[in-house]
């Protein structure tokens, strides 16, 4: 039931400490309450953000001296900034690039997407629905091209289903949208992200159903992993739950790698769970 301490772990969800919190603009620019006045928008939800590695003179040094200390061998950063772009040009035995997607921007953003394959070697893409402007609807027919091209170009989306922490509608990221959009793609691979709460239980349910629905933890210290989705995982989900961490947005690696040594999986799910199915999805091979 410990955690093993011998796996180059997979983080599906990692960044680099910026300037500062200026990357949080668009979703300031729709919120209506005070909490525009935040550095970080949702830091109402999170303890000890660790907001000293801000500004640091070498973000990239700064993250992969975190991924260092605690294990993480491999981390999916995003390819919109160029703090990103270079870490993935300089460290590409460390890093895999995701792809972000905008379903406003109609076959500009198709382009978008295709370009940031061919240049940065994507190997997933990622939608944050409830944050769109205008919001978008995970199963509304704006997302449709999306999920197509990304089952044409064989790679996973990364999606946020759930109640969203910024405080504005929750509406798009319904988790029974999912239904909708894996009957209709059944070969897309959609990684859900931040909880899928309070619907999980249902999260649980369709991933039994779909072969290709993933939950990955991103944005949640490991105490606070739901329940229903570490039952799943210690059975019939093993190959289904995936490790996703939220450094340094909310959580600190040592926050989430110390409670991490408390997460009740069984032996045999933590190498799933921590790596290899991160793995499977990303085409990673075994010596990355």
């Amino acid at each position: 039931m410990a955690m093993p301490s011998d796996i180059g772990i997979i983080d599906t969800m990692i960044g680099f400490p910026a300037d500062d919190f200026s990357q949080y603009d668009f979703i300031r620019k729709q919120l209506k309450d005070d909490s525009t006045e935040f550095e970080f928008p949702v830091e109402y939800m999170f303890k000890n953000v660790p907001k000293e590695l801000y500004g640091s003179d070498n973000p990239i040094s700064a993250t992969l001296h975190e991924m260092d200390r605690f294990g993480v061998e491999i981390g999916v950063i995003g390819v919109g900034d160029e703090v990103s772009r270079q870490a993935l040009r300089d460290h590409p035995d460390r890093f895999v690039g995701s792809g972000w997607v905008d379903p406003n921007r109609g076959m500009k953003g198709i382009r978008t997407m295709v370009r940031q394959y061919e240049e940065f070697g994507v190997r997933a893409f990622t939608a944050f629905n409830a944050g769109y402007n205008p919001q978008v609807g995970l199963d509304e027919a704006l997302m449709y091209p999306i999920y197509a091209k990304c089952v044409e170009l064989d790679v996973p989306i990364f999606s946020c289903v759930g109640v969203p922490g910024p405080r504005f509608p929750m509406w798009p990221q319904h988790v029974e949208r999912l239904d909708q959009i894996m009957y209709d793609f059944p070969e897309l691979v959609f990684v859900t992200r931040h909880g899928c709460e309070p619907w999980e239980e249902l999260a649980v349910k369709l991933m039994l159903k779909w072969p290709n629905l993933y939950y990955s933890t991103s944005a949640f210290a490991p105490k606070h992993y739901p329940k229903a989705v570490i039952d799943y995982a210690n059975s019939r989900g093993a190959d289904k739950v995936i490790y996703a961490g939220y450094f340094p947005m909310g959580l600190s690696l040592e926050r989430i790698m110390t409670d991490m040594q408390n997460l009740p999986l069984r032996d045999e799910v933590w190498p799933k769970f921590l790596r290899g199915n991160a793995a499977k999805l990303l085409r990673i091979g075994a010596s990355s």
